[in-house]
Formats: C-alpha cells, sequence, structure tokens
C-alpha cells in the first residue's frame, strides 16, 4: 500500500466515524423513546430492558453504516480539493482519476462488512427481539386480552386458571362489555361470573390485576360434603389477581420468522420452495384443464385408464357430472388454484426482495464513493452545509427508491431485481459520467461553491431540454 493510498484512506476514517457515531446515535435515542413507553412501569427486569434497547441497536447500524459512507467521502475530497492538495498532487504527476481508486477500496471493504453484519447478525437480532416484544407483551393482560375469545390468565404460584371472556376489549381506556370469567382458582368450588361491562388497571407496582366489573351476577357450584348452588347479584364488584405481573417468561425462539429475520441461505431456500410449488400448481391446473376438455368431448375419465393424467387434480374425476355442474367445478377449482399462485407468488417476491434489499443496502458504499468523490472535488467551496444538503438529497432519493421498488415488486408490477436495484444502477451511471470529469474539475476548484453548483444544475437541466426539442 502506498503512502497516497495510505493518506487517502486515513483522511476518510475520521469523517467516516463522526458521521456513523453521530447517525447511529440519534437514529437510536428516537428508537428508545419509541419503545420506552412499552417498556417503563410494567415491573420488568433491568436486564429485559436493557436487552430490548441493545438488540434495537443492529437495525439502526444497518441503516447508518451506509449513510455514514457519502458525507465522509463528501467531506474528505471538498477538503483535499479546497485545500489545494489535489493540485499538488497532479503537479506531481498523479492523475485525479487515481484518488478513486483507495476511496473505492474502502467503499469494498465497507460493502462485505455490511453486507456479513446485515446476513449474521441482524437477522438473529431482529428475531431475538420480536421474541422478547412477545413476551413483554404477555406482561400486560389488558394489552394481549383478545374479543371474543376464551383468555387464560394465571397468578401468583399457578393461582388460578382464570378464564375470561370479553365481547368488546377498549384498549385506549381498558374497559370490556359482555365480561364472563370462570374461577377455577379454589378446589371444590366452580364460579361463573357475568358482567355487562368491566375495567382492568394494574396496581402501582404492575404486579397486580384488578378486575371491576358492573351490573352482573354470581354462580357458585360447589362440591363434596357441602354441595350446593348460590346465584348473587351485584352492582360493582372488585376481583384482585395477584402475582400476574410478576410472570414473565422469555417466548420461545421457535416462532416462525419473517423474511426480516432471516439470512440469505434461509431465504433462497424459502424462495425455491415457493417457486417450486407455483410449477406444481401449473402442472395440476395443465391436467385439470385436459381433464376438463376431454370430458366436454366426451372422453373417458382420467381415472378409469392408465397414463400421465391419471390423477384428477380437479376433484371430480370418476363421475358423470352435467355439463353445466362441470363447467362450475372447473370454474372453482382455477379460481382456488389462482389464489393459491398469487399468494405463493408475493411469497417468493417478498424473499427475493429481501435478498437484493441486503445486497442493495451493503452495494450502497460503494455507489456512495461514486457518488461523493466527483461532487466533493467539483465543489469544494460548499462547506459542511453542501455536505448535508447533498447528502440528505442523494440518501433521500435512494432511500425513496427502495422502498418504492419493494411496493412494486410486492404488488407483482416489477421483478424483485429490477424494483430493488434500480436507484443503485441509475446512481452508478451518474457517478461514473461525474468521475469521468474529474481532470477537468481541477484547475477550476478555487471558486466552485454553491452559485457553481446551481449554474451546474441550471446548465444541465438546459442541456436536457434542449436534446428534448431536437425532432
Amino acid at each position: 500500500m502506498t503512502i497516497l493510498t495510505r493518506y487517502i484512506i486515513r483522511s476518510h476514517l475520521g469523517p467516516l466515524l463522526f458521521t456513523f457515531s453521530l447517525l447511529t446515535g440519534l437514529l437510536w435515542v428516537n428508537a428508545i423513546a419509541q419503545r420506552l413507553d412499552d417498556l417503563a412501569g410494567k415491573g420488568l427486569p433491568k436486564e429485559v430492558i436493557l436487552e430490548s434497547l441493545v438488540l434495537s441497536l443492529p437495525h439502526t447500524i444497518a441503516l447508518t453504516l451506509p449513510m455514514a459512507v457519502l458525507p465522509a467521502v463528501l467531506y474528505t475530497f471538498s477538503e483535499l480539493a479546497a485545500n489545494s492538495e489535489i493540485v499538488a498532487m497532479s503537479g506531481g504527476g498523479v492523475r485525479p482519476r487515481k484518488l478513486f481508486l483507495p476511496a473505492m477500496f474502502l467503499g469494498v471493504v465497507l460493502t462485505g462488512i455490511t453486507f456479513l453484519f446485515n446476513d449474521r447478525v441482524l437477522p438473529e437480532a431482529n428475531h431475538r427481539l420480536k421474541n422478547l416484544h412477545i413476551s413483554i407483551g404477555q406482561k400486560d393482560p389488558t394489552f394481549q386480552l383478545r374479543e371474543r375469545v376464551v383468555n387464560v390468565i394465571t397468578g401468583e404460584g399457578g393461582l388460578g386458571p382464570f378464564y375470561l371472556r370479553a365481547g368488546a376489549v377498549d384498549r385506549a381506556s381498558s374497559e370490556l362489555t359482555d365480561v364472563v370469567i370462570h374461577d377455577m382458582s379454589r378446589q371444590g368450588i366452580r364460579r361463573t361470573t357475568y358482567a355487562s361491562r368491566g375495567e382492568m388497571r394494574m396496581n402501582d407496582s404492575f404486579t397486580d390485576l384488578q378486575l371491576r366489573l358492573y351490573d352482573g351476577r354470581v354462580y357458585e357450584v360447589r362440591d363434596g360434603k357441602r354441595a350446593g348452588f348460590r346465584q348473587t347479584a351485584f352492582d360493582r364488584q372488585v376481583n384482585v389477581l395477584r402475582g400476574v405481573g410478576d410472570i414473565f417468561e422469555d417466548a420461545d425462539a421457535g416462532y416462525r420468522r419473517s423474511d426480516r429475520e432471516m439470512p440469505v441461505a434461509m431465504l433462497l431456500d424459502s424462495a425455491n420452495r415457493r417457486l417450486a410449488q407455483l410449477d406444481s400448481i401449473r402442472e395440476e391446473s395443465r391436467d385439470g384443464s385436459l381433464e376438463v376438455v376431454r370430458r366436454a368431448l366426451g372422453g373417458d375419465s382420467a381415472a378409469d385408464r392408465p397414463g400421465r393424467y391419471s390423477k384428477d387434480p380437479s376433484g371430480f374425476a370418476g363421475a358423470r357430472l352435467p355439463a353445466d355442474e362441470t363447467t362450475r367445478m372447473a370454474a372453482i377449482d382455477a379460481h382456488t388454484r389462482e389464489t393459491r399462485f398469487g399468494s405463493l407468488r408475493r411469497q417468493a417476491n417478498r424473499y427475493g426482495v429481501e435478498i437484493h434489499k441486503k445486497l442493495v443496502i451493503a452495494s450502497a458504499c460503494m455507489v456512495f464513493v461514486l457518488i461523493g468523490m466527483p461532487v466533493g472535488v467539483r465543489f469544494p467551496r460548499g462547506g459542511v452545509s453542501m455536505v448535508i444538503v447533498v447528502s440528505a438529497l442523494v440518501i433521500g432519493v435512494f432511500q425513496y427508491g427502495l422502498s418504492t421498488g419493494e411496493d412494486w415488486a410486492d404488488r407483482n408490477l416489477a421483478t424483485p431485481f429490477w424494483s430493488m436495484w434500480s436507484p443503485s444502477l441509475a446512481f452508478i451511471l451518474i457517478g461514473a459520467l461525474q468521475a469521468t470529469r474529474i481532470g477537468r474539475w481541477t484547475a477550476s476548484a478555487r471558486d466552485s461553491g454553491w452559485r457553481e453548483l446551481w449554474l451546474e444544475l441550471r446548465s444541465g437541466a438546459r442541456r436536457l431540454g434542449a436534446g428534448r426539442r431536437i425532432p
């Protein structure tokens, strides 16, 4: 590694680390602020709260590492040009384009690091964080209570179980309507409570559940020697389930992984299985269509004779049906296959999008080097404000292209490859065209600032408009 290469790389490290630390800190603090309300006041162990906050950090790093490259490259090369170091290097026989190689080498290294991080660390962190949030959600019976379903609540020391059913749940006010509670907490006594409405509250230490019921009745049945039945009406009743908030069980890691919780190998395997199922549906559709045509022509059923189409996937082989009934069942079967085909296609596209997203985000390190170096050399007098504005503009357009491409792929409007790679390919083309002109800009770098940037953009817009008017 030459002295010049080490100097260029060393010049990038300071701005890169500063920008990366600043962006990561800001986004992580924002993530913590959003999650803090869901963690505080539930009596959770400190280790669980800390783990939840730490597990949200990999997602932030996956975003900020490529984002930090562009401001670092812009600042480094604008400083080199502003201090006439590029002019001095050119006077010493070093072509300005040769300065591109050390910066691109750094971009390649960061691309590899980002891809490994997104493929190995990020999916596992996302999966662990999801499981942890499921466990934390179970800490609050009010928010995990489901409507029109029998919910099982167990208290301290295995107290209960209590089987609770509510017709409606207002999660904002924690109010219940049409409440039914089956109490199995005392041996030999079965108590059923009906109430028109109720309220659920946790105590100050968030350990006990206080259930206030209104306008109801209690039916109690006793077994054994004191067997009997008792009915009680009430206007207001308070039930306290102790130790409900103290029960915290870490969710099992066996939950099904989403596409953002899978590495590339798992995504490829899932996508290939969906594609294999699509081929199977195509084969079934062809066999079913041939069977329908054979029946319409008055031929024998495929189930009555050996051959390639001995198995009738349409489900009505071997039965002599009227023509209208055959058409109806064929239409139902075709609609079912179409629905399955569309669902599998969307799933395969989603896995393909996630694979390409990992590659695109990692390759953004190289793309931003290609974009940042020509702009930094061409407009060195723009200062930090130019670095911030250009970085925000480029990163904003890049992220908008990714989100729009992901939506198009999910709606099957474009293939995962083109929908995810189009923004990167456009920036690569722009960066390559600008990089070919670096040698012309070195001599005019002294006065290149915001005015020059505006004049360059206006000149480019005029050339584009003139090109469109040519018949």
